[in-house]
């Protein structure tokens, strides 16, 4: 656990009781802080009332006379679209409003670390889609190649949760928006930026609100080195306000659509190969075509970002290079589960909107596409483009019928369940097709969550595969 430092005999205010709640308040604790402690659910009070904590409503009045800080959940609104009530109480008072994320960062680094040959370094990773596998791969190599490393946020434990890192110990970090947007110390030795599409615009104002709160990763605390994703404009003006001109190696420039050239740093994919290119010459390559955990444009973009971070950190191109042949990729993002009859079957649940189920579609030729649950607005009007590769559509859950009704000429099956869609995807799959599930779509109209449609996915391969077996 990583103690939290500087609020020893004050009381703390935590509101959510989750995971990264009750580990923050856990982590209070052990530093000497007094935390009280509330969730607007009757079962997270019931968890922390079990486990000790002091319970105080703060929404009522008074309730922050004598608190030096709040400590908020991630998943709860502190601006837009609205403040929940005690936050707007906390706002009202002038107290402090933190996260874990900061409580991390302000507590990380003691008097040990004087000792140490090498400090621990932390990576922190953000952006729209990849931000995951991104992490993941950067843990993975770092382990690969003998450094202990662990991995947190929104991927893996909690950052509390973590044990301090030791001698030449590193942390990568995956952070979502509502991570970076709240916390108070954001100092990553590395930060990345993988890329940026329109997602949870409704809690941040909008388009702009959204990349601000992306950027203070890279405002707030100035890391040493940025790697940032060049293929949309919001990472061109990233990258341009971090340098100081073309030849600033503090930023390495990522691109999956295009050479980079004239910089001091770069990395960049084409047709497969991962070029790193320093003042104008190719120093490594990489060909990323046959790593089975790395499939697609969208995931040799992951790549990318991730060997910008490594090299960051001093690892060499082939011990890089070995740990991407190694890394099997993460559950429902692109993972290839099964193969039966040349035909294979990948789970790709976490592609939850358009953007991130169009780089699925692309990833992979002659595709049984499973698509559907809670349509987000446009449905998937914006795939039309990516549609070429795909053989025929089964249509799930409740935007089955808006879906279909924008699939044109495109063949399709209206299936309901997501049962009947791999049954029914299976009996017509010819060798070379893969069936895909990539929803587009959220899960909450039939599953509590992406990782439960995927592993609902995974099983009824399972089944389908042991009965013709």
């Amino acid at each position: 656990m990583i103690t939290v430092r500087g609020f020893e005999g004050r009381k703390v205010a935590v509101l959510g009781l989750g995971r990264s709640g009750l580990t923050a308040a856990r982590a209070l604790v052990a530093g000497g802080a007094e935390p009280l402690v509330w969730d607007d659910g009757a079962e997270g009070r019931a968890k922390a009332a079990a486990e000790g904590f002091t319970l105080r409503d703060l929404s009522r009045d008074g309730a922050f006379r004598d608190i030096a800080c709040l400590v908020v959940s991630p998943g709860i609104p502190h601006l837009y679209p609205a403040p929940n009530p005690a936050i707007r109480a906390a706002l009202e008072a002038g107290v402090p409003v933190d996260n874990d994320i900061g409580l991390f960062f302000r507590s990380l680094a003691t008097s040990e670390w004087d000792g140490y040959d090498a400090v621990p370094r932390v990576a922190a990773v953000t952006g729209s889609n990849g931000k995951s596998t991104t992490s993941a791969l950067i843990h993975h190599c770092l382990t690969a190649a003998g450094r202990p490393s662990q991995l947190a946020g929104n991927i893996g434990r909690g950052v509390l949760d973590i044990d301090p890192p030791g001698d030449g110990g590193f942390v990568v970090l995956e952070l979502s928006s509502y991570q970076t947007e709240l916390a108070r110390a954001l100092t990553p030795d590395v930060a990345v930026f993988t890329n940026l599409s329109p997602d949870h615009l409704d809690r941040h104002g909008g388009p702009g609100g959204y990349f601000a709160a992306k950027r203070r990763l890279f405002a707030e605390g100035g890391p040493d080195r940025a790697v940032v994703g060049v293929d949309e404009v919001e990472g061109l003006y990233l990258a341009d306000q971090l340098g100081e001109g073309p030849e600033d190696q503090r930023v390495i420039r990522v691109s999956v659509t295009r050479r980079l050239s004239g910089f001091a740093w770069s990395v960049h994919a084409n047709k497969g190969f991962l070029s790193e290119t320093r003042k104008g010459s190719q120093v490594a390559s990489i060909d990323l075509r046959g790593i089975r955990g790395l499939p697609g444009r969208h995931n040799h973009q992951n790549a990318c970002a991730a060997y910008g971070a490594l090299r960051a950190f001093g690892l060499a191109p082939r011990e890089i290079e070995a740990g991407f042949h190694s890394f099997e990729g993460l559950a429902h993002r692109s993972q290839i589960i099964a193969e039966r009859g040349g035909v294979t079957f990948v789970n790709d649940s976490k592609a939850t909107n358009v953007d991130s189920a169009a780089q699925a579609l692309r990833a992979f030729p002659k595709i049984r596409w499973i698509a559907g649950g809670l349509g987000k607005d446009g449905g998937i009007a914006a795939l039309a483009p990516d549609l070429a590769g795909v053989v025929k559509a089964y249509l799930i859950g409740h935007s089955a019928r808006d879906f279909a009704l924008q699939l044109g000429e495109t063949p399709h099956e209206i299936c309901e369940t997501l049962e009947r869609a791999v049954i029914r995807a299976a009996a017509e799959a010819q060798p070379g097709e893969t069936v895909l599930l990539a929803p587009a779509a959220a899960s909450f109209d039939q599953f509590p969550n992406f990782e439960k449609r995927g592993e609902a996915f995974v099983a009824a391969v399972g089944r389908l595969i042991s009965r013709t077996a």
